[in-house]
């Protein structure tokens, strides 16, 4: 009869670690959390210490039933729940739900679900760590505090179903704040000239690039003063000024951690950010490997830190040195500066063997775990390889007093990159004369080749970017970011087009009022400082309640001005100028999950709904008839005619009533200017004031 019991979170790991752990061990699931805050109420006593009210989660009962027939029989108990701060909460919520206080109780925590990690564990058992159940106790309180007192806020102001968030609110204006600088932004024209050269002997032409004159760069900002320099290099000599070359090294990049992790299989693989975690969790946990059994193929998947233990390092470079030879496997240290708080005792996400090739697991492997198994493998492996050398050549070619410049490299040795090359890898310039010039080489001028462009807009932000810049900000955690994309997703706050997240109108009703009654739960910079308060709870060196304590009172008194506010706003039905065809009512204008769409105020008596187009005074440049405020499928706001689809007229920022006066188009407002809807025309005037 088994003497030891082990409880994990994931049913999925029981079967691996009882097969590790043998005959004298019995190993349960707790299947995540067992206690909650109550959905039905705050839960948080703010009278008496802020002290939460935790019950047992709904449908939890018979788990813990089951757990406690065995914590009977068990000599001793080992808790090893995930090895992060949500881990460790849910070991301590174990303890008193299944009233362990006077039993032999130890905490395990493994990085990896191998025999020697969970054998390990087991020598370095120890107490629940109450820093860090603090640390995740406060989080949640203060998440609680945030969604439970001012969603009703919004479900008041706008409709019910609504949701505010602590981290959610905070990613929402960051998109918010870019879509308003993408729709502000005004395109500038510049130019660029490109001279190509014969070289006597060479059949093909050589490109060089205009840098500016002989003293600094230049740019070119308008076809006059493209005509002018141009004017002022014809018919001139053309001279090699110097040629350098040199040679640069590109570094590997380092293993992967939870937000690189998202971000590269969002660019390479185009994986959402919530399918990444669900597919990372799965190799975690363990996958069904023919001749193996079930196995853990890489280490935990929610971590910041890039550290790889001593272990890992010595097998990486014992393999790499035999499949790809030892001047590829001396590796340079490299470690990454952080942003905040780096937990540490978790490693980079690496496979857990690295012998344990992507090819040799090919066929146990459904098709996209087997793209981020090898993704994450490649990672791995290239971090733990020499650099890439690349041999430079840098050529500056003279001509009166500018200069142009032509630059190639090519690869020495390829180092890490035999394994991996990321996205946006650097292009090579194919510039295969630049080797023969040197500074006697005549030069026979060709041709000009000058190219018009216009400045372009800051890029929306795709799942992958936003990772970054909440990282970048110390905005949340690595278990934070996906359930947050999905969120304001779910909610239809954003949608996603291709790859780009756009702001529905919902969303933009949602943060207009957060930034107006809840600044500082919206400001980057408090929700940055609240982070770091919380890594101060993990460390032992702030009370988490003292954290609570300061926060619940002005976000209570924020409140009750905004309810105040509220009582005093009109917030009926807006009527419309639509007639209902059933029955004969004005219809008004509702908010739906889906943006305002028209209803019959007749309800329930006749249910005639209608989409709400909204008319913006303008007529149609193509047909004359009213432009309106539509929406995709998706919900991202764009402006067509009513007349569609018998014409097709669309653009995405809203058109005035004014034509550009150097090719009559369209102009369109930009913050506060009016622009042309043709990109290549380049008319810019600013609005008046009675146009805004």
């Amino acid at each position: 009869m088994a003497k030891y019991l082990v409880i994990v979170e994931s049913p999925a790991k029981v079967k691996t670690i009882k097969k590790f752990l043998g005959s004298n061990y019995e190993v349960l699931a707790s299947n995540g959390h067992v206690r909650d805050l109550p959905k039905s109420t705050l839960g948080i006593d703010v009278e008496h210490n802020y002290e939460p009210k935790y019950i047992t989660i709904r449908g939890k009962g018979d788990i813990l039933a089951a757990l406690r027939k065995e914590v009977k029989k068990a000599e001793k108990i080992y808790l090893a729940t995930d090895p992060d701060r949500e881990g460790e909460a849910i070991s301590w919520h174990l303890l008193t739900a299944l009233k362990l206080e006077d039993k032999k109780v130890y905490r395990i925590a493994f990085n990896e679900i191998t025999k020697n990690a969970v054998k390990e564990s087991l020598k370095h058992a120890r107490e629940i760590n109450m820093d860090l159940v603090d640390s995740q106790q406060a989080r949640r309180v203060l998440d609680r505090m945030v969604g439970y007192r001012i969603s009703p806020v919004l479900w008041a102001k706008v409709k019910r179903g609504l949701s505010a968030g602590r981290v959610q609110s905070v990613a929402l204006r960051i998109i918010c704040d870019r879509e308003e600088e993408i729709n502000a932004f005004i395109p500038e024209e510049y130019w660029t000239l490109d001279t190509y050269f014969k070289i006597p002997g060479e059949k093909k032409s050589l490109q060089a690039k205009f840098y500016g004159t002989k003293e600094k760069k230049m740019a070119i900002s308008s076809k006059d003063e493209l005509d002018r320099i141009i004017s002022q290099l014809e018919g001139k000599d053309y001279q090699v000024a110097s040629v350098k070359k040199g040679e640069r090294s590109k570094k590997p990049p380092l293993a992967f951690t939870t937000s690189t992790l998202q971000q590269e299989a969002s660019k390479l693989l185009n994986f959402s950010t919530s399918k990444t975690m669900r597919l990372a969790q799965q190799l975690y946990e363990g996958v069904e490997i023919k001749g193996s059994g079930t196995v853990g193929l890489i280490t935990y998947l929610r971590t910041d830190s890039t550290r790889i233990s001593e272990e890992a390092k010595e097998s990486a470079k014992e393999y790499i040195t035999r499949v790809y030879g030892a001047e590829y496997g001396e590796e340079i240290e490299s470690t990454k500066k952080s942003q905040g708080k780096i937990q540490d005792a978790h490693e980079a996400i690496r496979p857990t063997d690295i012998t344990r090739t992507p090819f040799e697991v090919k066929d146990s492997l459904s098709r996209d775990l087997f793209r981020l198994y090898q993704l994450i493998w490649k990672r791995f492996t290239a971090s733990r390889m020499k650099p890439a050398l690349y041999e430079t050549t840098s050529v500056k070619i003279d001509c009166g007093d500018y200069r142009f410049s032509v630059a190639a490299s090519k690869i020495k040795f390829e180092g890490f990159m035999c394994v991996y090359t990321e996205e946006d890898e650097e292009k090579q310039e194919n510039n295969t004369l630049v080797k023969s010039l040197d500074t006697d080489t005549k030069l026979q001028f060709d041709k000009f080749d000058p190219q018009q462009h216009f400045t372009q807009p800051p890029a929306h932000y795709t799942e992958a970017s936003l990772v970054r810049t909440l990282e970048e900000l110390g905005i949340g955690r690595p278990s934070t970011y996906a359930p947050t994309i999905g969120t304001i997703l779910g909610r239809r706050y954003i949608v996603k087009e291709a790859k780009n997240l756009y702001v529905t109108e919902l969303g933009e009703v949602v943060n207009s009022i957060m930034k107006d009654a809840f600044p500082s739960i919206v400001d980057v910079n408090f929700t940055a400082n609240l982070e770091s308060l919380l890594d101060k709870v993990e460390e032992g060196v702030v009370n988490w309640k003292v954290i609570v304590e300061n926060f619940y009172p002005d976000l209570d008194e924020a409140v009750k001005v905004a309810e105040k506010e509220l009582e005093s706003v009109d917030i009926a039905d807006e009527v419309s100028d639509q007639v209902c065809d059933l029955c004969g009512r004005q219809m008004v204008i509702k908010y739906g999950p889906h943006g305002r769409f028209l209803a019959c105020p007749g309800f329930p008596e006749c249910r005639n709904t209608k989409p709400y187009l909204e008319k913006i005074g303008v007529p149609c440049p193509k047909c004359g008839k009213e432009v309106v405020l539509k929406k995709t499928k998706k919900g991202r706001k764009y402006f067509g005619c009513e007349n569609n689809p018998e014409c097709d007229f669309m653009v995405w920022q809203k058109p005035s009533t004014k034509k550009c006066p150097k090719c009559a188009a369209v102009l369109l407002e930009k913050g506060n200017k009016l622009v042309c809807s043709e990109t290549e025309c380049g008319y810019v005037e600013p609005m008046k004031k009675e146009e805004k």
